[in-house]
């Protein structure tokens, strides 16, 4: 409480200086790691996620234009667009996620006031735990408020997702902004992509969730991230699926053949991740220690060697996690190609994790990463 009363007070003074008062409005949405279920979204598959208690926020006074006029405390950047003319900005492309919501907001008849703005983020950039979304979130969270309107959770996850697609040209899948809008305070979400439903997955006592940064930057859009999505796409398409969702391990593997080499690789990654998804949910209420160190084994090294999303610094990691005291489990996090890694931890050796994790890491590799516990927290609101 005492951190978000400082950063309250701290993007308050940032407002007052660059446009004189004192915001009317603030909005937030959390950022998220998957627990489970690298690159099974856009499969229509199942992915076990949590939303953070690291977020964006957005502190925000109405204007009488239709001008947003936007100010970035992380990149102390400022970007300024109208309404009436909305258009990508190469030289602040930080400012196309809240570009691209009020794009496809207007293209969706909603009503829009224009603001100023300060965005303040706690979701780290480039490292897989969906900073863009939880931007894109917070945004559509703030017109929502501005106009007198309201969106289901659901809705704005979807709209917020084209605008990435389309505005931004990140063909991504619906899991960033869905956790981000539809998070539950103190749960996973067992989310089913297909259907768009969500279960909430309490993990059992004991169990605390802590994220590994390797601080090895990844770039969504300019990274092989499209090329998988294609491929996975052409094995759908060659099984007679609408989605590699369909298919079941046994059937797949009996029809593997049938596919070019590189492309049955991607898609038996993703079959048999869909399954670990179900299995380690199941895993992390139980407490079941074997289960939850062999799914996440398995996730990584069929990320690694099947989907080939690995780099370095995550190997890196990855050996220092699992040589750390306390660890249960360790995958993954994001879309992979560097960024943070995730980690089950005994709660009662989280400090001891933390600091031999580090150290560990740091000695390989020269760099200092940032390694901390989350919790779940609530979706995209008002403050």
């Amino acid at each position: 409480m005492r951190k978000s009363i400082q950063r309250r007070e701290q993007v308050s003074t940032v407002f007052q200086q660059r446009f004189g008062g004192l915001p009317a409005l603030w909005g937030r949405a959390p950022g998220r790691v998957d627990l489970m279920g690298s690159h099974t979204d856009y499969n229509l598959g199942h992915v076990l996620t949590l939303p953070i208690g690291y977020d964006t926020w957005i502190a925000c006074r109405p204007r009488v234009d239709r001008i947003v006029r936007l100010f970035s405390q992380n990149l102390e950047a400022e970007s300024v667009f109208s309404l009436d003319q909305i258009q990508a900005d190469p030289q602040q492309r930080w400012s196309n996620y809240v570009r691209g919501v009020a794009a496809v907001l207007l293209a969706e008849n909603f009503s829009l006031q224009g603001f100023d703005g300060v965005i303040h983020s706690t979701v780290p950039m480039s490292s897989g735990l969906s900073s863009s979304a939880a931007l894109e979130c917070a945004t559509a969270t703030i017109f929502e408020a501005l106009g007198g309107w309201k969106l289901d959770p659901v809705n704005k996850a979807l709209l917020c997702q084209r605008a990435e697609n389309q505005f931004v040209g990140v063909n991504c899948g619906i899991l960033d902004q869905y956790t981000s809008c539809a998070g539950h305070e103190g749960c996973a979400l067992l989310l089913d992509c297909r259907d768009l439903s969500n279960r909430p997955v309490k993990l059992a006592a004991g169990i605390q969730v802590v994220i590994c940064d390797t601080k090895f930057k990844r770039e969504l859009a300019g990274s092989e991230y499209g090329q998988r999505r294609a491929q996975c796409e052409e094995g759908a398409r060659r099984l007679g699926l609408k989605a590699l969702r369909e298919i079941p391990l046994p059937q797949f593997i009996a029809r593997e053949s049938e596919l070019p080499p590189e492309v049955a690789k991607r898609c038996r990654f993703i079959v048999e991740e869909n399954d670990r998804v179900l299995k380690l949910a199941a895993a992390l209420r139980d407490f079941d220690r074997p289960a939850i160190r062999q799914l996440t084994a398995e996730s990584f090294q069929g990320a690694c060697e099947l989907y080939e999303i690995g780099a370095p610094a995550m190997h890196a990691m990855m050996r220092a996690m699992l040589a750390a005291p306390g660890v249960i489990g360790a995958r993954q996090a994001g879309a992979g190609f560097g960024g943070c890694m995730v980690a089950f931890v005994e709660a009662a050796q989280v400090e001891a994790f933390v600091a031999a994790t580090r150290t560990h890491y740091s000695a390989r590799t020269g760099t200092d990463p940032e390694i901390y516990p989350v919790t779940a927290a609530a979706g995209a609101g008002m403050i």
